[in-house]
């Protein structure tokens, strides 16, 4: 019997088309603005009307192609998504490079590329290379060539980087410099100028942005989210986050929307508390989903200290006692570590069309929307 239910949010209760456009648009600024490669084939500017950022939403993940490949292999955290779409047009400049700058552009791509690599690079690029274009379709046949799944993704680059330059390097991976500024930028963009800060240590390298965390799109009408959640925890259902977003892209939506307040407190786990337990646990890393961290420290609350998270016994002999609903494979393969039940949505990227996945990892059940929860509850 379900005592304990856990809630992905993106794709669940709040469209990630948001996330997905603040991705699109990172990879965009750090392809053409001045401060990072600067690329001549595209104009940026921090402040994008609706129809430019629908134009590079569709460029830059091949009209979701890219995306759904990403998705498919388990990666459910959006920084992992700039990274994997920016350092792989980053790898082609340096293809188009290599041939008359030789050892400079390979050794750049053996040592931790920061803004000052991404300096040199522009330099180059505007010297040596200056009719390079960005081939955003190719992204997805590279990395279908290949089966790296989950975090090997990220690692997959540097084979990429072998094949395309010749070069021998492990500078692709979720602990570069490269991920940690792919991961500030999108930042700067899905929180902008005013709220950054609190979120990064510093304000916007490129001013102008106004954020889209004041522009959520819930998936359900809110006023019958708050039913929905009200009516579990009058049944007695314990409830719990385990989110991909950081702390403050969590509370303030789903605070505005009232929702936040029918969730244990102790139970909302972030990308923020993954990014404290990489920091105190580094060779546990990477934590994000499809990790089964954010949701085994959701059952054992925040206030559980990250080392009895990581000595937690799985899969957990209580297993039909926990419910995780979410919508993408990331949440599936979490669900099966830790052995509980697992709910689908069909809200994700891929709508409708994920139920034949699901059906195909027999997921326990598969729900319209996260509303349809009550027909498989006792």
């Amino acid at each position: 019997m379900i005592k304990t239910i856990l809630f992905d949010v993106d794709g669940v209760m709040l469209s990630e088309e948001r996330y997905f456009d603040a991705s699109a648009l990172t990879v965009w600024e750090m392809l053409y603005s001045p401060q990072y490669l600067g690329l001549k084939a595209d104009s940026f500017t921090p402040a994008p009307v609706e129809s430019d950022i629908r134009r590079v939403r569709e460029e830059v993940f091949a009209k979701d192609e890219a995306l759904n490949l990403i998705k498919a292999r388990g990666i459910n955290s959006n920084w992992d998504m700039v990274f994997l779409a920016f350092s792989y047009q980053l790898i082609r400049l340096a293809e188009a490079l290599e041939p008359q700058l030789g050892s400079e552009v390979t050794s750049l791509l053996s040592g931790q590329i920061g803004r000052e690599e991404l300096a040199k690079l522009r330099e180059w690029g505007a010297s040596h290379a200056a009719d390079f274009t960005v081939d955003y379709a190719s992204f997805t046949p590279d990395f279908a060539k290949g089966t790296a799944q989950k975090a090997e993704m990220l690692l997959y680059l540097n084979q990429v980087a072998k094949e395309r330059c010749r070069v021998d390097t492990e500078m692709f991976s979720r602990n570069s410099d490269l991920w940690q500024l792919c991961q500030e930028t999108f930042q700067e963009w899905y929180l902008g100028d005013e709220r950054v800060a609190a979120s990064i240590g510093r304000e916007t390298m490129q001013t102008g942005k106004k954020g889209f965390l004041t522009d959520e799109i819930p998936i359900v009408p809110p006023a019958e989210m708050i039913d929905l959640f009200r009516t579990l925890k009058e049944k007695g259902y314990t409830l719990g986050i385990g989110t991909g977003r950081p702390t403050i892209e969590t509370h303030v939506p789903l605070t505005e929307m009232n929702v936040l307040e029918w969730f244990d407190p102790n139970r909302v786990v972030t990308a923020s508390h993954v990014l404290e337990a990489e920091e105190e646990y580094p060779d546990f890393a990477p934590m994000s989903k499809p990790h089964p961290f954010s949701y085994v420290k959701g059952l054992l609350g925040l206030s559980a200290p990250n080392s009895e998270v990581f000595s937690f016994s799985l899969p957990i002999a209580n297993g039909e006692e926990v419910l995780i609903v979410g919508d993408s494979p990331a949440d599936f393969l979490a669900a099966r570590s830790i052995g509980c039940k697992f709910a689908a949505t069909l809200t994700g990227l891929s709508g409708q069309e994920a139920r034949a996945k699901f059906e195909e990892v027999k997921a326990d059940y598969i729900l319209d929307d996260v509303r349809d929860i009550l027909s498989i509850l006792e």
